[in-house]
């Protein structure tokens, strides 16, 4: 491979004017240019500053020309970005730099050497359809049951054996998991051979078959090593083996690499990113020179404290503490933390909080709600909707515009009204039950012949011999689920209904066996969405409800307030922002804990920290005291990191816990505010530990609003087990209660509502 021509223009005037803007930590990380160099640039420290004045520096000062210098990013939009900003400060197009994402960049070199890993050059990349319609192909070949061992888990298995960097050959033993039987390598083997023989490679191969090539042609190695005497690596912390991998081999040449990341806001472990690649830099390329930009320029003072505070209780770390330059005197305010009796209650401060933040003129545009998981968005979603404030889902469709709710609102549009035919086509086949196109086609026919709904069509057909029997089968038993659960409409709360459609139609048990990463979020919404059911009399209540809120528009040009999940969050910035549903197993995400133990609890830590850090001028944290899960209360208590956070950049809410008092035959549960011994507020773990105590009216606050009354002695109450029965007796927070049916138990207030 012939090098690149040098560069002859004469240099622009690099130097001082562009060196002068950045601080001491910046314009080291930019002089630093030979050998391994790891740049750890914190949230909001200006790092693609410093990556844009380091590769325009290079050019300016020609250690290098354009074609010897590989930078590498993440995402097009970046490396758009980056090839901008640094053609404006050398005054001229930066034509020749090999920039652009892992894949891209991956991409070229493939084709430069296609016939070497056994592709032509002109080879095509599948996407996910095709990936996915090839891997149904050869399951079915093989006479593996689909429907048990689905093509979409099997694309998942191979998608993450390539970005561990395995061929089929190359794949640990403690890997193979029971997909098909054990048969999953074979079939990974078979797909690698269908790819070759259709000349196609799928994402995963743009860098798996990179590292194939450069493995066994050492010479191709050698000549990228002479032409690429700069790399430059956005991002980091984010890559995963298979990246990592390409990485190092590259760099053995020229050694001149920098690697620009923060671990601390590694968060994409979920999709392969492993935060150890940032971790070992200095083993990996002894001698390297590590730069830390901790100089903030986004947050206050109180912010970057509590966030440095509570990243400080990560172990696998490199560490570094965030700071800003603002005097003692304009610390700004400290991050609020505020405990709310339920997610209604929730909902509702946020919004107000809104309101008298707009009053006082900040943006609607510079406002974000944070949540951890998608189905969090619905209770701010429609609290915004109901006092008129306008919102942007970022990163997402709004809560009734997900296609699973979209599905699950179709079966229950087709409950309340069988002339819907949008709805039956929507619903017929989902899940699959073999009413295909040609089905749908007859039905069609039928129903425009006789003027009927394809519901009223379809009633007919299953009696005649239009169909072929199995699927006239199948659709027999989607017409009587129907008309059953029409019928059971009007016996049961919509909650109950919803439930019952939702497992018998098979539509749940369908993302159970999905294998997506997509999947546990779209169960997490159908849970919420029954939820939200249980807030209505009736179905049709409701369904009424859903078409209002799916009506409202809002003008794109407005300001709008934001609503985001945490990962979504990442790179933005708002001068407030909002983050609800602190608790534990919320927040942290008590499956992470489960499937990865201390390392997914410090990706949970590591995602907190990316929440604060996004925070320009507020930041205000929330937990629940209560949430309904599965249609009933459950206690929480809050997130570990809500007690991580560093007293001295915190204000606590005067609603600091919950306890009961029993006043005048009444037992109420209420916010408490329980000094210590010292005259500290207690800490909420202990306070949560005994509440139920009974506490004297001298030892409590109660804020106005922040009371709810449980039961009085004689009162009528209902329990999700016993049902119901009379209040007999006051405890404290234990009642002695006489169930209809169970007969006397002692039970927890908080198991019980009035009725």
């Amino acid at each position: 491979m012939a090098s690149p021509q040098e560069n002859t223009a004469p240099p622009p005037a690099m130097g001082s004017h562009l060196l002068e803007r950045l601080n001491d930590a910046q314009r080291e990380a930019v002089e630093a240019v030979d050998g391994p160099v790891l740049v750890l640039a914190g949230a909001g420290t200006g790092k693609t500053r410093v990556l844009t004045v380091r590769l325009a520096n290079i050019l300016a000062t020609r250690r290098a020309a354009p074609g010897q210098i590989l930078s590498v990013t993440f995402t097009n939009k970046a490396a758009r970005e980056m090839s901008e900003r640094v053609a404006g400060l050398i005054g001229r197009p930066t034509e020749g730099m090999w920039l652009g994402t892992f894949h891209a960049i991956g991409a070229r070199i493939l084709r430069r050497h296609a016939e070497l890993v056994g592709l032509r050059s002109n080879f095509t990349i599948i996407d996910t359809d095709d990936q996915l319609r090839l891997m149904k192909q050869i399951i079915e070949a093989n006479q593996i049951d689909e429907k048990r061992w689905p093509g979409r888990a099997l694309t998942i298995i191979i998608s993450r054996w390539k970005d561990k960097g395995w061929l089929p050959d190359q794949v640990p033993t403690s890997e193979v998991d029971d997909f098909a039987h054990g048969k999953s390598v074979d079939l990974y083997r078979e797909y690698q051979q269908r790819l070759s023989e259709l000349n196609a490679a799928d994402f995963g191969d743009l860098l798996l078959l990179c590292l194939t090539l450069f493995l066994k042609h050492p010479d191709v190695l050698a000549d990228y090593h002479r032409r690429f005497q700069y790399i430059l690596v956005d991002e980091y912390q984010d890559t995963n083996v298979s990246q990592y991998l390409w990485l190092r081999l590259l760099a053995q040449g020229s050694n001149n690499i920098c690697c620009v990341g923060d671990d601390d806001q590694s968060i994409y472990g979920w999709r392969g990113a492993e935060v150890g690649n940032i971790l070992r830099f200095e083993t990996d390329f002894p001698g390297a020179k590590v730069v830390r930009l901790e100089r903030n320029y986004r947050s206050t003072a109180h912010i970057l404290g509590a966030a440095s505070g509570l990243i400080a209780h990560n172990e696998s770390r490199l560490g570094k503490t965030l700071w800003t330059e603002a005097p003692d005197d304009e610390l700004g305010e400290p991050v609020k933390i505020q405990g709310v009796w339920d997610e209604a209650e929730e909902a509702r401060t946020v919004g107000e909080s809104i309101e008298d933040l707009q009053r006082h003129d900040n943006s609607l545009d510079q406002m974000a709600i944070l949540v951890r998981a998608g189905y969090q968005t619905r209770a701010f979603e429609e609290r915004l909707i109901t006092i008129g404030v306008p919102y942007r889902v970022i990163g997402g469709l709004r809560f009734y515009e997900r296609q699973e709710i979209r599905d699950a609102c179709a079966y229950f549009r087709l409950i309340r009204q069988g002339d819907d035919d949008l709805a039956f086509q929507r619903i017929v086949n989902k899940p699959k039950r073999g009413l295909g196109d040609k089905s749908l086609q007859t039905l069609y026919a039928i129903a425009r012949g006789r003027g009927q709904s394809l519901l009223s069509a379809s009633e007919e057909v299953i009696t005649t011999d239009e169909l072929p029997p199995a699927r006239r089968t199948a659709l027999r038993e989607f017409v009587e689920n129907i008309a059953r659960w029409r019928a059971e409409a009007s016996q049961l709360s919509p909650s109950e209904l919803a439930e019952i459609v939702l497992d018998e139609s098979g539509y749940t048990a369908m993302w159970m066996a999905d294998k997506s990463v997509q999947a546990p979020g779209r169960l997490e919404n159908l849970k919420e969405l029954v939820r939200a059911t249980a807030e209505f009399e009736s179905l049709d209540d409701f369904m009424n409800h859903v078409s209002l809120v799916m009506d409202i528009e809002t003008d794109s040009t407005d300001p709008m307030a934001n609503i985001m999940t945490l990962h979504g969050a990442k790179g933005l910035e708002f001068d407030t922002v909002f983050l609800p549903g602190w608790e534990e197993g919320v927040f942290p995400n008590q499956m992470a804990i489960e499937e990865h133990g201390y390392a997914g609890l410090e990706e949970e830590r590591r995602l907190a920290y990316v929440g604060l850090t996004r925070a320009r001028k507020r930041a205000i944290v929330l937990f629940a005291a209560n949430r309904t899960v599965h249609g009933q209360w459950q206690s929480n208590i809050p997130s570990r990191f809500v007690d991580e956070l560093p007293q001295d950049h915190t204000e606590r809410a005067e609603a600091s816990g919950y306890g009961f008092v029993q006043d005048d035959g009444a037992l109420w549960q209420i916010a408490m505010n329980k000094p210590d011994q010292g005259g500290r507020q207690s800490n909420y773990h202990r306070v949560i530990e005994a509440r139920n105590q009974r506490y004297g009216d001298e030892e409590v606050f109660v804020p106005v609003g922040q009371g709810r009354a449980v039961p009085e002695l004689g009162s009528r109450v209902f329990h999700q087990k016993f049902g119901y029965g009379q209040v007999k007796g006051i405890d404290g927070a234990k009642l002695d209660i006489s169930f209809d049916k169970a007969g006397q138990k002692k039970v927890m207030a908080d198991f019980v509502e009035p009725v």
